[in-house]
């Protein structure tokens, strides 16, 4: 049976309901979604947009890769709640703190996957997740990170400095139509940045709302993690899993 993806399609893979457990006490609720039967070709450690503004584990577009990029492109997606943010798998304890506490959530994250046979792993980092990524995030056991809209608010020149003397790959893809940073500025800005790479979404906003801004986002994604995937098949032959899942389009900031 043949069925086209559609913005609320939820393809097979192996999903686990994850903890991380951070280095000042606390308990972050998560999922990972695996490829069924395959071992990941790479793996994406997602950080949310900016929880006092919408976003948390569930913005839309890192629920629509950990829906289809298992099935389509043998990609693990590992998604999970900043401390004090709250989706329907749950709230993570403690209290949003601006980017700095956060750290530690960003190494429980990256201990998730160091320890949990996740190979060939990715920071993705959106809107406020791109800060924790430049601030937090230059650790040896990642190949590299991907960021959505960066706005650059809460990372500093000198966080760029610190990526540009980690040495690994920075991808940045920025909306033509950002509302706080566009391409021109972003180039200007990670020029810092030898290795990074600024890629405009032409007529795209901050938000990447709509499914063909989500499906430009995946894939130029995929063309760094998993290119062998592309392009992203737009249909799927065979079974869909039931869900009772209930979701809301909170596309996150």
């Amino acid at each position: 049976m043949s069925t086209t993806i559609g913005p609320l399609s939820i393809l097979p893979a192996a999903r686990e309901d994850i903890e991380l457990h951070t280095a000042d006490g606390l308990t972050l609720v998560g999922e990972v979604a695996r490829p069924e039967t395959a071992t990941p070709a790479a793996t994406l450690l997602t950080l949310h947009p900016l929880p006092t503004h919408g976003g948390y584990m569930d913005s839309h577009v890192y629920r629509k890769a950990s829906w289809r990029l298992p099935a389509l492109a043998d990609v693990a997606v590992v998604r999970f709640n900043t401390r004090g943010t709250s989706s329907p798998r749950g709230t993570s304890e403690g209290a949003f703190d601006g980017g700095d506490a956060e750290r530690f959530d960003v190494a429980a994250l990256l201990e998730y996957g160091e320890f949990h046979d996740l190979p060939h792993r990715w920071l993705v980092g959106w809107s406020f997740g791109t800060e924790l990524v430049l601030k937090h995030g230059a650790d040896p056991s990642i190949e590299g990170a991907i960021l959505l809209s960066p706005p650059l608010h809460r990372a500093t020149d000198a966080d760029l400095d610190a990526w540009a003397a980690f040495g690994k790959p920075l991808i940045v893809l920025v909306p033509e139509l950002d509302d706080y940073l566009r391409p021109d500025e972003a180039r200007e800005r990670f020029a810092r940045v030898p290795q990074a790479r600024v890629i405009a979404g032409e007529g795209m906003k901050h938000l990447w709302v709509g499914e063909s801004a989500v499906t430009w986002v995946l894939e130029q994604i995929l063309s760094v993690v998993n290119p062998a995937a592309l392009p992203l098949p737009r249909e799927w032959h065979g079974s869909l899993p039931t869900t009772d899942t209930v979701t809301t389009e909170n596309e996150g900031r």
